[in-house]
């Protein structure tokens, strides 16, 4: 199992110092605010649905890899279900606003911005294919049952943001593009194979970038950020990892997941705090946190998936 600690203590330390790089970037100005929004949107846009695109033309179709989509796709929705109730258990604060944004945040991890470069430097194209399943799960709950618990009731519901997002959009048009067994042609693949790659560096930069704005001093003695920290980081992923043992998960899938729901918290908790007026400063103390914490649970949570899976 060390072994495997110190292989993906590697990947996730290269991911780490493309955050430095992002954070010395936001300390110099060389990004800012607005660059940080655009780049951002590229990654959403662009470089996500493409590495979605390039991981599923990687694969040849065969129906005991269909079988497996299922499966993952099962996995996946079970695990943002299964961490719904358990937030909803454990995060009873008194003060509405605060206990809204801890269990978001504890429900919902960086599966995209995070897990996918991993997935893909561990599990090469098949742990993007797998992956590509998480995030199409994360945005459907995320745009459903967290637009309603964040906003606390139905206003700025819309079923278009479930459908129409690009996580959805960009797994949909791979997942037909697979079923169909349609190959792009070289000219088309090479353009979304260079776009994929900006997926790994940009989403780092922009983390290191609003990394910045944590104030280390109203967070450290902040106990309800250990208790999401240890939620989100340990609690959630090792009951993912035991149930879909128990199940006879598939090996690659098993780990696929596991990176995805051991990841630090989303920064979509800062996004719709900020956009329903909850506890924003928070919301980013988590984001931060998480980020800091999961260099240490991350590879020590993903290297013991891969040791029983």
């Amino acid at each position: 199992m060390w072994s495997n600690v110190v292989v993906v203590a590697e990947q996730v330390a290269v991911l780490f110092i493309l955050i430095a790089v992002g954070f010395i970037s936001g300390k110099t100005v060389l990004i800012t605010e607005s660059g940080a929004k655009h780049l951002t949107n590229v990654v959403l846009y662009l470089a996500t649905p493409c590495i979605m695109v390039k991981s599923f033309q990687k694969v040849k179709f065969s129906p005991e890899l269909l079988l497996n989509l299922a499966v993952c796709a099962l996995c996946a929705f079970a695990i943002q279900i299964l961490s719904v109730i358990i937030c909803r258990l454990i995060f009873r604060s008194k003060d509405e606003s605060r206990r809204i944004v801890m269990r978001f945040a504890a429900v919902f991890s960086n599966c995209g911005f995070m897990s996918l470069p991993l997935q893909q430097a561990i599990l090469g194209d098949t742990g993007v294919f797998y992956g590509t399943v998480f995030v199409a799960s994360f945005n459907i709950i995320v745009w459903s049952y967290g637009l309603l618990d964040m906003s606390g009731d139905k206003v700025g519901f819309d079923i278009k943001k479930i459908i129409l997002n690009p996580g959805v959009l960009g797994a949909s048009a791979a997942l037909l593009l697979f079923l169909l067994k349609i190959q792009l042609p070289e000219v088309l693949l090479s353009p979304i194979e260079y776009i994929a790659g900006l997926n790994t560096p940009l989403p780092m930069l922009v983390i290191g970038f609003y990394l910045t704005r944590f104030k280390f001093k109203d967070s450290v003695c902040d106990l309800g950020i250990y208790a999401v920290s240890a939620v989100r980081l340990l609690l959630i992923p090792c009951a993912a990892l035991f149930v879909m043992k128990l199940c006879s998960v598939d090996t690659d899938i098993i780990v696929s997941c596991t990176i995805a729901a051991s990841a630090p918290v989303a920064a979509t908790t800062t996004m719709f705090a900020a956009k329903f007026n909850r506890d924003a400063d928070l919301s980013v103390g988590l984001v931060s946190v998480t980020t800091i914490l999961s260099i240490i649970t991350m590879p020590v949570i993903i290297a013991l998936a891969q040791t029983i899976g």
